[in-house]
């Protein structure tokens, strides 16, 4: 009996031992994984703003600077004119470099909520003006937040976008954000050329897809996905929340 009981002891022992190591490697692995969402986040936060300062505040720049060359002071009307719209033009430029100087205020973007922040992705989306956009983002309404959570949300976004813009040749994209009985849903479905998704499943390369089931993972939720060449793209994705 007293062997048998040392025997267990020991036993017992390893097992809380090997079973703390796990669960330590598993932070570990949480962590980096956070850290590399948190880097990837901010990487194309920044891409988005160098994009926005090249197209659109420095357009708006540009034409200003055009507009105040060809003043002739000869003629006061026209002159007037042009000299209120490179005002206008001006105060354009200013509001939208404050637009900018939120999204670098702060550590993270998320920590406005996630809803804000996917109402920043979806409104880069939109200055493209390349798109047929159908928005339902409710979580901007909600108090709940997440921070580990948010943070792969918003790259998961960022990665499903980023693949339809690379791929899917859109016209029109539906993205619909909601919370509903401690689930947040997070849809978004385009009527570009669509695919096999056992195909990509099966090469294990391409489209992102990979990241994205490793990151869905992580956070507990599940992804349904449906495509077919010609058809489109839909992705919904459903994670316990907050």
């Amino acid at each position: 009996m007293p062997i048998f009981l040392l025997l267990y002891i020991r036993s017992y022992n390893k097992h809380k031992k090997n079973h703390f190591l796990e669960k330590q490697n598993m932070q570990q692995k949480f962590e980096a994984e956070m850290l590399q969402a948190r880097v990837e986040v901010q990487d194309q936060t920044m891409q988005s703003i160098a994009t926005e300062l090249h197209d659109n505040v420095g357009q708006l720049l540009s034409l200003t600077t055009l507009t105040l060359n060809s003043v002739n002071l000869s003629d006061e009307v026209k002159a007037k004119k042009k000299i209120e719209n490179s005002l206008e033009l001006v105060n354009k430029s200013i509001k939208e470099l404050r637009e900018l100087a939120k999204l670098l205020h702060g550590e993270q973007l998320v920590e406005n909520g996630l809803g804000h922040a996917i109402d920043q992705e979806i409104s880069w989306l939109s200055k493209s003006g390349a798109y047929e956009l159908q928005v339902n983002n409710t979580l901007s309404e909600s108090d709940y937040t997440s921070p580990d959570k948010d943070l792969i949300i918003l790259r998961l976004l960022q990665e499903i976008i980023n693949n339809m813009i690379k791929h899917a040749q859109a016209t029109q994209i539906q993205i619909d954000a909601y919370l509903a009985t401690n689930v947040l849903y997070l849809k978004v479905k385009e009527n570009g050329v669509g695919f096999n998704p056992d195909e990509i499943k099966a090469r294990k390369s391409g489209m992102g897809l990979n990241s994205i089931y490793k990151r869905i993972e992580m956070i507990n939720g599940k992804l349904i996905l449906n495509s077919a060449p010609g058809k489109g793209t839909s992705i919904s994705i459903e994670i316990p929340y907050p």
